[in-house]
């Protein structure tokens, strides 16, 4: 068995499984400890490279296109640090790290599995029943139903709907949008019912985020949950798309808007949703739009 430690976790290889085993100090991101240990089938690996660096190097897994319900749902919102199939290796275990790859690699040429697309998941996708909070309210998802319930701050619309519950046989796909600037991410259930669906934050099917590393690491979670059990893409379209940018307020409309996000952002740090350091930060980002 071929083992590698790095600053993030661990990985072994059997032969037969890359089994990832994230770390649990404060370095690691939320993310890798939410989706706890992934056993990645060796059908699913398309490629494995060591990159090596000044004092670390990185060791990367990719993955078949559509093995992966994570990668399907996430897109482009996987950063070099909530990325579970990116192993950053101290210098001093370079050696090991290239070891690792030389093993997959020569398992990957015995087995020809090939490194092309596939046409159902390969991997299960996180544990349910899981739950994620976003700037406008929360979702909960138990395999079998998706639910969003909202917070006083939510557009109208949303509290005008109120509590909304989706079964999974109604969603068509899902949207994740990583926000940008402080408030323009979000996590969109389209339904087969619904037609072209309004703006995120009028969306009854839709919950806003932040953009905070806590946050956005459960709505990734949720996200790669619901798809890994919705239909695979080869077999009814794509079940992630591409957002539609809100287009950006402008005058006293963006004005209005920024001083309405710094007071519900005021009144999420009186209630203990936002900690000190993450309520200065969004104030400053959303100070720097006025």
């Amino acid at each position: 068995m071929a083992e590698v430690i790095g600053n993030d976790g661990t990985w072994t290889f059997d032969g037969e499984v890359l089994r990832i085993v994230p770390g649990n100090g404060r370095g690691v991101h939320r993310l890798r400890r939410l989706l706890g240990e992934i056993s990645v089938p060796l059908d699913a690996v398309a490629g494995i490279a060591y990159e090596p660096g000044g004092r670390s190097g990185v060791l990367r897994v990719r993955l078949r296109q559509g093995a992966d319900p994570l990668l399907q749902a996430a897109g482009g919102a996987l950063t070099d640090k909530s990325d579970p199939y990116r192993l950053k290796v101290n210098v001093r275990r370079s050696a090991p790290a290239e070891y690792f790859v030389d093993e997959v690699r020569n398992w990957l040429e015995l087995r020809e599995t090939g490194a092309g697309p596939v046409d159902r998941y390969l991997l299960p996708g996180p544990d349910v029943p899981i739950r994620a909070s976003g700037s406008d309210g929360w979702a909960t998802f138990d395999g079998e139903t998706v639910r969003l319930d909202w917070y006083w701050i939510a557009d109208s619309a949303k509290a005008k709907a109120g509590p909304r519950t989706l079964r999974l046989r109604e969603v068509a796909s899902v949207e994740l949008r990583r926000a940008v600037v402080i408030d323009d991410g979000y996590l969109r259930f389209r339904t087969k019912e619904q037609g072209e669906p309004p703006a995120p934050k009028r969306d009854a099917n839709t919950l806003m985020m932040w953009g905070f590393k806590k946050e956005e690491a459960a709505v990734i979670a949720l996200a790669s949950a619901v798809v890994a059990r919705l239909p695979h893409p080869s077999a009814s379209g794509p079940a992630v798309e591409a957002p539609a940018v809100p287009e950006a307020a402008t005058g006293e409309d963006h004005h209005d808007t920024v001083l309405r996000r710094l007071r519900e952002l005021g009144d999420l740090h009186k209630r203990g949703v936002l900690t000190a350091e993450e309520f200065d930060t969004a104030k400053q980002a959303l100070l720097r739009r006025l």
